[in-house]
């Protein structure tokens, strides 16, 4: 028993002998390995600091911008109604803007268009409006901000009786489902359109769709069913 524990300590201190002697020829190869870990790390821990940072100064910046027209909104409608100093205010704004969107990505980007949205829609500028909406979601496309302004676009493209587009647009809008609350309604919006169209069967899909995915809502159900009666007779 005695040998065979005399045996097992040997065997234990040559291999701890070659581990001592492997380090010992490579720890140069070791060192520079164990460095670049660290500078990867650092880098990493130095990139999303930065990003961190850009992203706080980018919402602080589209934060007051978006001031700017609140304070200019109550004054914000069709050219020829404006004076002077609020067209000159509201074009700085929109430069202002416009030049923060070239600049920046994400979700200020999409904030700042929906200021802009907002503008063209309090303007009744509605190819405009649905552009900026449109470009909005785009920007960030899985925040809270995406189908808020995809329904936003349906909208501007109704109002210029883009009813295809506008189909398309509220489409995408109900596909965002739960996470939106205004899903079941752009669903029916999409049925509203379609009989508006003269697309009997797509309207009566439609209604089904938002019977089948919303039964719980408390008011686009009953309106679906409604819809469904009377398309039926």
């Amino acid at each position: 028993m005695a040998a065979k524990l005399t045996t097992q300590s040997k065997d234990e201190l040559d291999l701890n002998e070659k581990i001592g002697e492997l380090i010992q020829r490579n720890r140069m190869k070791l060192l520079v390995g164990l460095v670049a870990i660290v500078l990867v790390i650092a880098g990493f821990i130095i990139v999303n600091v930065a990003r961190e940072k850009s992203l706080t100064n980018a919402l602080s910046k589209v934060d007051s911008l978006n001031h700017r027209y609140e304070n200019l909104k109550a004054s914000i409608v069709s050219e020829e109604e404006m004076s002077v100093y609020q067209l000159s205010e509201l074009a700085v704004l929109l430069a202002d803007i416009t030049e923060f969107e070239i600049k920046n990505s994400g979700f200020p980007a999409a904030r700042a268009y929906s200021i802009s949205a907002n503008i063209y829609t309090d303007q009744k500028n509605w190819v405009l409006a649905e552009e900026k909406w449109v470009k909005a979601a785009e920007a960030a496309p899985k925040s809270y901000l995406a189908p808020i302004a995809i329904f936003n676009a349906a909208v501007a493209a109704e109002e210029q009786n883009s009813i295809e587009a506008a189909i398309a647009h509220y489409t995408k809008a109900a596909g965002y489902g739960e996470s939106f609350p205004s899903a079941a309604r752009a669903q029916f919006s999409v049925g509203r359109l379609e009989e508006i169209r003269n697309n009997k069967d797509s309207a009566i899909a439609a209604y089904r769709n938002l019977l089948a995915k919303w039964p719980d809502e408390p008011i686009w159900p009953n309106l679906a069913q409604n819809r469904l009666i009377i398309l039926s007779d």
